[in-house]
């Protein structure tokens, strides 16, 4: 059997992603799809909608044979570390190819722009620590070392193809046998947040058009699959809501505000003195928004800052990120017939451990962090439902599908 992998988030599952799944299949003949899907937070920074269970679901029913977890350590990243993670994933799980969206849509710019890179590394380091100097946020600073390099190849200032560009050169420095291949991203942009498409809309013009609403969700059913409707209204019929950074704030505020400066600048994403400005402007803020907009710097971008906050909620400390390197098991989320076949396969190769229940990671320093996310993640639930979202993390077996069903 032949597998293929793609990186997702699945915040929520809708027509672009069905879409993508269709394509990869199409362009790579893969008898099986391997997900790696973030877990409760988001690259972004962000909760995610619904749990990582209830996309899994969503992901299954769709057409994904496998979904494995894409640890909180890699998960709430910039893209480099993001890709390092799920690509290292992909390949101890021997995926042939790896398929990505992108703006692009043809595999060759990429290839030749990390190769354009590499032969110039030095000096491309140069004029992003020069360009971060001068102010600018990160993802401005890589476009500029790009243009400094006159390197024509891939805009990178686009989201997808920044982390396009990130598997590919993840794949070469891992010296991963995996081919990368892309398909173009149609009708929507990563960003856009109003629907101007009878049938695709992006994942943040869905989630803003849901507010946390479930009155909303026939508003953005023409956009998600029947199966993705079903999990949404299910996942809110349990808990009650859907996951957005507002209901988190009193628990970020009490965080900044019982920590010293000190012990703000030991988390992830704290530099260079904006433990001040966060101190500073977390005891006039009356809401989350309100807060970023306070301590948002030129330098310091929404997502940047998002992440920042999440790595406080969950209390990640720099020496933890900084002792972890790669991947140290794989966590099976979900799987079709079909994937439970092709793990059959493989396993015995494998050269990660495989987890289908998390009692062996206790003692495991990235489900450590795991385990404070799932914690910061169930905080804003009543006692009673809060108690029964942790008992889903901790015995909840694979989600699975019987394709015979």
């Amino acid at each position: 059997m032949k597998a293929v992998g793609i990186v997702v988030e699945y915040n929520p599952f809708h027509n672009g992603h069905l879409y993508h799944l269709q394509e990869t299949k199409k362009k790579t003949g893969a008898d099986c799809v391997i997900a790696v899907m973030s877990g409760n937070f988001l690259q972004r920074g962000e909760p995610a909608l619904v749990s990582k269970w209830a996309r899994t679901s969503m992901a299954i029913s769709a057409g994904v044979d496998l979904v494995i977890e894409l640890p909180y350590t890699f998960a709430v990243q910039s893209a480099e570390r993001f890709a390092t993670g799920a690509v290292a994933l992909l390949d101890a799980l021997y995926c042939a190819e790896l398929c990505f969206g992108s703006e692009n849509g043809e595999i060759e710019p990429f290839l030749q722009a990390v190769q354009t890179i590499k032969r110039q590394q030095s000096r491309y380091n140069q004029s992003i620590q020069q360009a971060l100097k001068d102010g600018m946020s990160y993802p401005q600073a890589v476009t500029y070392a790009c243009r400094q390099l006159e390197m024509k190849e891939i805009d990178l200032a686009q989201p997808n193809n920044i982390l396009g560009f990130s598997y590919v050169k993840a794949i070469i420095e891992q010296k991963s046998a995996m081919v990368p291949q892309t398909i173009q991203r149609i009708a929507s942009g990563y960003h856009d947040e109003v629907f101007s498409h009878p049938w695709i809309a992006s994942a943040t013009s869905l989630r803003k058009a849901l507010n946390g609403a479930i009155e909303a969700l026939e508003h953005i059913s023409p956009y998600i699959p029947f199966s993705t409707k079903k999990a949404l209204e299910k996942y809110y019929a349990v808990y009650g809501t859907f996951h957005r950074w507002e209901p988190y704030f009193p628990f970020l505020k009490y965080r900044i505000m019982t920590s010293e400066e000190s012990d703000l600048q030991s988390i992830v994403g704290v530099d260079e003195g904006i433990e001040y400005r966060l101190k500073q402007a977390i005891t006039e803020a009356e809401t989350f928004e309100q807060f970023l907009h306070s301590v948002k710097t030129k330098r310091y971008t929404w997502t940047r800052l998002q992440r920042m906050c999440v790595h406080i909620l969950t209390h990640f400390k720099k020496e933890q990120m900084n002792g972890i390197k790669s991947p140290s098991y794989i966590r099976l989320l979900g799987m079709s017939d079909n994937g439970r076949l092709y793990l059959q396969m493989i396993k015995k190769r494998l050269s990660l451990p495989l987890v289908t229940t998390v009692s062996r990671l206790q003692k495991d320093v990235i489900y450590q962090q795991e385990k404070k996310a799932v914690a910061a993640y169930t905080a804003i639930f009543s006692e009673t439902t809060r108690i029964q979202a942790l008992k889903e993390e901790y015995a909840t077996p694979p989600v699975h599908f019987n394709s015979c069903k």
